[in-house]
């Protein structure tokens, strides 16, 4: 089978990411909370379904014969919700759920979109670290993020040295994704998190172009659609490039108008 699982496909990345996926001739299992508030994504070739990303039961009964998942879920929309909502240990939970159930269902490839927030500064410095870059009343969402990429480093053993840039070699152990056929452990699943720059923009073009970088946050004048974070997640599950590690994703300069 050829299909991937996308969480948060309700969700302005999840939409691209499927959109992406059915350009590509892919069928795609559309995960929400509450699928009748989402008639409008259930087109040819999507399946939307019922799911708790934070469930391994869940995540492992939805998974199971898809060559992929991509995790697109944010349970915060803007400082405007506020934060008395907001569960600390969403992510966490999430990237625990995610690798036992892969793993469960012998789906090897993860494919997690970022925050800008978690990519290092100049400083060597979070940018969330620096209140001159990054919004106080936003912290507590970005250290819940940072903490589900903590717990899938910690689970696999990624290490940040893993990082290609587009235009490099072929990291070795490359491979396209295959469809899950046994189980394995949490260990097994090759997962990359996909970190956007601060400037991703809703509506903008599809170029089919950007760059891989590593755990530096580019500079300001970076820029990317939601389209082409789309493209980068569907090439990441069809050529891998990178693994167990977490990687900026961006176009240089200022976008064309």
């Amino acid at each position: 089978m050829d299909g991937i699982v996308v969480f948060g496909a309700g969700g302005r990345a999840g939409r691209a990411v499927t959109e992406e996926a059915r350009r590509r001739g892919r069928r795609v299992t559309a995960v929400v909370r509450e699928p009748g508030r989402y008639p409008e994504l259930g087109t040819d070739g999507v399946s939307v379904v019922r799911g708790d990303v934070t469930d391994p039961g869940s995540v492992a009964e939805v998974v199971g014969g898809h060559v992929a998942a991509v995790h697109a879920v944010s349970p915060f929309s803007g400082p405007e919700q506020g934060f008395d909502s907001l569960d600390p240990e969403f992510f966490a939970k999430a990237a625990d759920a995610l690798l036992t159930g892969l793993a469960g269902a012998g789906v090897h490839r993860l494919i997690a979109v970022g925050l800008f927030a978690n990519l290092l500064g100049a400083d060597g410095r979070a940018v969330m670290d620096d209140p001159a870059a990054f919004p106080a009343e936003i912290r507590p969402f970005a250290l819940a993020h940072t903490e589900g990429l903590r717990r899938l480093r910690k689970a696999t053993g990624g290490r940040r040295d893993q990082a290609r840039a587009a235009e490099g070699g072929t990291n070795p152990g490359g491979g396209p994704a295959e469809e899950g056929t046994g189980r394995g452990t949490v260990a097994d699943v090759d997962w990359v998190m996909l970190t956007p720059p601060a400037r991703l923009e809703h509506g903008a073009p599809r170029t089919g172009r950007y760059q891989l970088g590593g755990e530096t946050a580019p500079d300001a004048t970076a820029h990317l659609s939601y389209a082409d974070l789309a493209v980068a997640v569907l090439d990441e599950i069809e050529t891998p490039t990178t693994h167990r590690t977490r990687v900026s994703v961006f176009n240089p300069g200022a976008p064309a108008r």
